[in-house]
């Protein structure tokens, strides 16, 4: 019996007139249960995007033109972080329908690497962004960071201690994405090459090559396990959105929509699956729902 095909997105998001290339899934503000999309684009702007509606609600202006490469909100939900091209790293308030940058931090080096957070409760968290060198990171007790290097190495950083527990070759392009499952102490990175690496960290913070996931075309924009842990999936520059069974890698859907390079993928909690793409169009799918 053939396979069914491929189904077509619940909703598609227009409106941003540029490239997308991030996406954050948050909660609703007020106290509302109903989600929200930000996506940052091209030209510098941030959209906030109802799911009810499928509108964009607010635009935030921040990042003087320049691609926004990165959305992440903080613990307490009505802050957010942007991370652009102009390297600077902005800080909103989002409280009571405000949408002011109430600081920025300026970036020494972009490139195409991401900031990250480590939230360790509502008031204390721990922000990695890119730099040239290793920095001082203050911070404790004992955070540990993934990074992905563009030698095509992953490598497992004690930011108290600032030094490298451990590194793996992954891949033989820059690595240009990463994800971490904590309960199966197991991670996915992408890069400019045709297949996907998995490698797992053991109980002595040494990581470990499991497979390789060999592609149809190369390059991977970005790459998200589902809040699950069951899929995951990854951001083509072939335009297509790959979907994986988490635990055997098993190919489950080519999602050929996008009609250019798919930048970025996100998944909300309830395994809402958004993609933006350079077709200036963000796609929303309902897929293998969650049991």
């Amino acid at each position: 019996m053939a396979a069914p095909p491929p189904p077509d997105p619940q909703f598609v998001l227009r409106g941003t007139q540029s490239a997308v290339h991030a996406l954050h899934f948050c909660g609703g503000a007020q106290g509302q249960g109903h989600p929200l999309l930000l996506s940052g684009s091209l030209s510098g702007l941030v959209h906030i995007w109802s799911l009810q509606t499928r509108r964009a609600v607010a635009t935030l202006d921040g990042h003087e033109g320049q691609c926004v490469t990165w959305l992440q909100t903080l613990p307490q939900g009505h802050q957010l972080l942007s991370q652009g091209r102009d390297l600077k790293l902005c800080l909103w308030d989002l409280a009571e329908g405000r949408n002011a940058v109430v600081d920025s931090v300026r970036l020494e080096s972009i490139g195409f690497c991401r900031g990250s957070v480590l939230a360790r409760g509502h008031q204390h968290w721990t922000l990695a962004v890119p730099g040239r060198g290793s920095d001082e990171a203050n911070s404790s007790p004992r955070p540990l960071l993934l990074a992905g290097y563009e030698d095509g190495s992953v490598a497992l950083w004690d930011v108290s201690e600032r030094k490298v527990c451990s590194r793996i070759a992954c891949h033989t392009e820059p690595v240009m994405a990463l994800d971490f499952d904590s309960q199966k102490a197991r991670g996915v990175s992408g890069s400019a090459e045709k297949a996907l690496a998995v490698w797992s960290l053991d109980e002595q913070q040494a990581l470990q090559a499991l497979r390789t996931q060999e592609l149809t075309n190369p390059g991977i924009a970005d790459v998200k396990i589902r809040p699950d842990r069951k899929i995951l999936a990854t951001a083509g520059w072939d335009h297509r959105i790959r979907v994986f069974h988490w635990w055997t890698m098993k190919p489950l859907a080519v999602l050929a929509f996008h009609s250019a390079t798919v930048h970025c993928v996100a998944f909300a909690t309830d395994g809402l699956l958004a993609a933006g793409s350079r077709d200036q169009r963000i796609s929303v799918w309902s897929l293998y729902p969650r049991t």
